[in-house]
């Protein structure tokens, strides 16, 4: 899905604008040299950047390297599906074939993938890589058309959160034609999702002129005088 010649990098370009276009050439080389200074050195003398500014770029090291290329990632959803396009499907179709446009960008990079995720994985890098996964599904939600800021805008994303790294895991093993066993997984767990979301919204309308246990409690711990 990506464009294999990516746009040059201009002489003038801010830090921002080189770790977005440094980071889709370190995963190229990431999963035969990691997510490391070796890499990072070779992009960006191929994409003609100063090593000491692609540095600085990236001073946080392999998770800010990790971190622009999953943003690119996310970056590629969206120009790949945008939200004219999705509104036009059911809300399962709509995650899954976000899901999927994010896996077919990932499927040349899976040693990558995997690289990331064991750095990722690392006892003091589990809050980035909390935080990167919720912001993925985050954009995923808002993508769909999500406006939820209750309750369902954190269960939601928690729920996702979870189908998606699940299906990562599957998907970085798969060896079936056309990741076909990823596909299925996918499918499964969206269906679950649907059907929590089915039932979250039943148990809501059955509930809501119910009267409150908290309000009630609060009433005889401070009764109104």
């Amino acid at each position: 899905m990506t464009d294999p010649t990516p746009a040059p990098i201009p002489a003038d370009a801010t830090l921002d604008e080189i770790r977005a276009g440094l980071a889709p050439l370190i995963a190229e080389n990431a999963g035969f040299d990691g997510w490391g200074r070796q890499a990072l050195a070779l992009v960006a003398a191929r994409a003609g950047v100063d090593t000491d500014i692609a540095t600085l770029a990236f001073a946080e090291g392999p998770v800010a390297m990790i971190d622009a290329w999953f943003a690119h990632v996310d970056r590629v959803m969206v120009a790949a599906l945008p939200r004219e396009t999705l509104a036009q499907d059911k809300i399962r179709a709509r995650i899954a074939r976000q899901v999927e446009a994010r896996l077919g960008e990932l499927a040349s990079r899976r040693d990558a993938l995997r690289r990331a995720q064991a750095v990722l994985a690392m006892p003091q890098n589990l809050p980035h890589a909390a935080r990167l996964g919720w912001r993925s599904v985050d954009l995923m939600w808002r993508q769909a058309g999500d406006t939820a800021t209750d309750y369902n805008h954190y269960t939601k994303r928690a729920i996702l959160g979870g189908v998606y790294a699940a299906t990562i895991t599957c998907f970085v093993n798969d060896e079936s034609e056309d990741f076909a066993d990823t596909r299925a997984f996918l499918a499964r767990r969206i269906d679950g999702i649907m059907r929590f979301e089915k039932a979250k919204a039943g148990f809501i309308a059955r509930t809501e002129n119910l009267p409150s246990l908290s309000r009630l409690i609060g009433r005889l711990r401070y009764p109104v005088v």
